[in-house]
C-alpha cells in the first residue's frame, strides 16, 4: 500500500515532528532502541547516530518501506551491525529484552485501539526507559473531511466498502492519564504546524503519501486517478494557494513518558 518515494516528497516537513519528539527524550546512553513504524528508515538512522553505542531496530508493517530502508544502506558504514530493519506488525511487538527507548512517529493513527498498546509498550521498558510517540490530530480539518465525504458518497461508497481510513489521536490529557496511571512520568503536548507547501496541488500530493493510501490501494488505477481528481478539486478550494505557497495547518499530539529508575549501563 505504501509508496516510499511519494512519502518522502515532503521529507523535511514530515521529519520535523520526529525531531521535536526525539529532542524531548532524555536518554543519555541507551543500549537498545526500537523505532516502531520506522517507514523508509532515514529517521531511524538518526537515532543510531545520536546514540553511538545503541543497537537500533526499525520495524514497519510495510515491506515496501523496509525494502527502501535496506536499499538506502542506512545500516551500512559506521552503523553496520548496530542498525537493522524488519517487517513486522507493531501490535505483535514483543522484544526479547528490555528496551531503553521505544519511539513511534506518525504510526498509531493507523492502529485500531492503539491506546491498549501503550501500557504494554511501557511494560517493555528497562528501568529508566523512555516511550515517545506522536500522531496527527487533524481529523476535523478539510483534508480529512473531504476524504470521508467522498468515501461515503453514492459514487464511491460501494467500491470502497470496508476501506479503513486512519483514526487520529486522542487528546494529550488522555494519554497523560493512561501512562501516568501506569507509573510513568509523562510530558504531553500538542503543536499545530503551518507547513508552507509548493506546487500546483501540494495538499493532494501530501495526502497521496499518507491518508489517501488505503483508497488508492483499493481501487484500479483509472478509478484511483478519478478519485484523486475529485479529492484534489475540493482540497484546492479548501486550501487556496498564495504567492509564497499553500499553507497546510497540521495539528499533532506528542507524548514522552519516562519509567522510573536508572538504566543499567
Amino acid at each position: 500500500m505504501w509508496d516510499p518515494a511519494q512519502y518522502l516528497n515532503f521529507a523535511d516537513e514530515r521529519s520535523r515532528p520526529f525531531f521535536d519528539l526525539a529532542g524531548r527524550i532524555g536518554a543519555r546512553n541507551p543500549g537498545y532502541v526500537v523505532d516502531l513504524g520506522c517507514g523508509p528508515g532515514q529517521l531511524t538512522a538518526s537515532l543510531a547516530q545520536r546514540w553511538p553505542e545503541a543497537m537500533v531496530r526499525g520495524i514497519d508493517s510495510s515491506a515496501e518501506m523496509i525494502s527502501a530502508a535496506t536499499a538506502a544502506g542506512y545500516g551500512g558504514g559506521d552503523l553496520r551491525g548496530r542498525l537493522t530493519f524488519a517487517v513486522g506488525d507493531v501490535r505483535d511487538f514483543r522484544p526479547d529484552q528490555p528496551v531503553d527507548v521505544i519511539i513511534s512517529n506518525a504510526l498509531l493513527q493507523w492502529v485500531p485501539g492503539h491506546a491498549d498498546l501503550l501500557p504494554r509498550w511501557a511494560g517493555y521498558l528497562a528501568p529508566g526507559g523512555w516511550l515517545a510517540f506522536q500522531l496527527p490530530g487533524n481529523f476535523d480539518q478539510p483534508s480529512h473531511a473531504v476524504l470521508r465525504e467522498l468515501v461515503g458518497s453514492d459514487e464511491w461508497r460501494d467500491r470502497l466498502a470496508g476501506v479503513e481510513l486512519n483514526r487520529q489521536a486522542g487528546e494529550p490529557a488522555t494519554y497523560l492519564d493512561l501512562l501516568a496511571g501506569a507509573g510513568l512520568a509523562v510530558d504531553a503536548w500538542e503543536t499545530t504546524y503551518l507547513h508552507v507547501l509548493h506546487g500546483p496541488d501540494p495538499v493532494t500530493e501530501w495526502y497521496k503519501g499518507t491518508g489517501l493510501r488505503p483508497v488508492l490501494a483499493a481501487l484500479p488505477p483509472a478509478e484511483a486517478e478519478e478519485f484523486v481528481r475529485q479529492y484534489g478539486e475540493r482540497v484546492r478550494a479548501a486550501y487556496p494557494g498564495a504567492s509564497y505557497g499553500t499553507v497546510l495547518p497540521f495539528r499533532r499530539v506528542f507524548v514522552v513518558a519516562h519509567k522510573p529508575g536508572e538504566t543499567p549501563r
